[in-house]
């Protein structure tokens, strides 16, 4: 899987995902109002909204970008109805052409860890019938129980074609109370880094592993340590735009092949009409600032990492 998400990496010439993480005050009034005209004031109402929001962006951006990274989170805080427009929105990303990296964040042991990778990443057989429960192509992972959590996932990605992004360092101010530890002289970080590397020489597509990592664009200094580290690890990096990542700080998470890494940004793109440079497109014209959002990013990328 990882091989094709750097073959439309080259092909659209960004190495960017989008997030797709919507909250309610981002979702323009207009289209709350048809979506509670329709369903009333309701969780249905709001997941309505959501799929008109996110299936607009999608249409907006899906010929520029390789990716969108539904936070699943933002689903599930409004219920079964949620989920289910998660559902439509990673569907209808894939029928763009899109790939999806499911950002769910699943850790867990045994048989559970191995239902979270059935569930976001696999297949299950009902009968005599076959269903890919949520579908995504891509899942991050936490691997804080260890190889018990992700190898479930590394048997995943082997047997269905698909890839995970390993936490690793990540982005949030609070990160370093665990993850920036000594141990053995060494940050923790740098050891989840060489698991990373163990689990991912189980699964190479090419010259990169389908077992990814994340780390933060927030954190030059440290990205430049990993990259060195993880040299054939794809690195997922969040933290660029709204929380404070800058082109400048990015091109240390590429290798000198100009592959490497994808970056991620959510509100910067998808809220972007709120924005002082996008009001000129106002809550109708969302979509059309987020495209523009998506090519001054591009922009800015490129001349980062060149």
């Amino acid at each position: 899987m990882i091989q094709k998400l750097i073959d439309e990496i080259v092909k659209k010439d960004a190495p960017i995902v989008v997030g797709l993480d919507p909250m309610l005050n981002y979702i323009p009034e207009y289209l709350k109002k048809n979506s509670f005209e329709e369903f009333g004031e309701t969780l249905e109402g709001v997941a309505d909204a959501i799929w008109r929001y996110n299936r607009k962006l999608i249409d907006s951006f899906c010929d520029l970008v390789p990716a969108v990274k539904p936070q699943i989170a933002m689903y599930e805080q409004f219920g079964i109805p949620g989920l289910m427009a998660y559902t439509k929105t990673v569907a209808y990303a894939k029928e763009k052409g899109l790939i999806v990296i499911g950002d769910v964040k699943r850790g867990d042991i045994g048989s559970t860890s191995a239902a979270y990778a059935t569930a976001h990443l696999g297949k299950i057989s009902v009968g005599g019938n076959e269903f890919e429960p949520f579908g995504s192509d891509f899942a991050t992972v936490n691997p804080y129980l260890g190889s018990d959590g992700v190898n479930p996932f590394v048997n995943a990605c082997n047997e269905f074609n698909k890839g995970i992004f390993v936490l690793v360092k990540t982005s949030n101010p609070s990160s370093g109370e665990f993850q920036d530890r000594l141990i053995d002289g060494r940050p923790l970080y740098e050891h989840v880094a060489e698991k990373v590397v163990e689990w991912g020489n189980a699964s190479m597509d090419g010259e990169y592993s389908n077992i990814g990592a994340v780390v933060g664009a927030t954190y030059p200094e440290m990205g430049e340590k990993l990259r060195k580290l993880m040299p054939k690890t794809f690195i997922l990096v969040p933290g660029y735009g709204a929380q404070g990542g800058k082109g400048s700080d990015l091109k240390v998470f590429f290798n000198a092949d100009g592959l490497g890494a994808i970056v991620n940004s959510s509100r910067g793109i998808i809220a972007a009409y709120k924005q002082e440079q996008y009001a000129k497109f106002g809550d109708t014209g969302f979509a059309e600032a987020a495209r523009e959002a998506v090519l001054a990013m591009k922009k800015d990328i490129k001349e980062s990492i060149r």
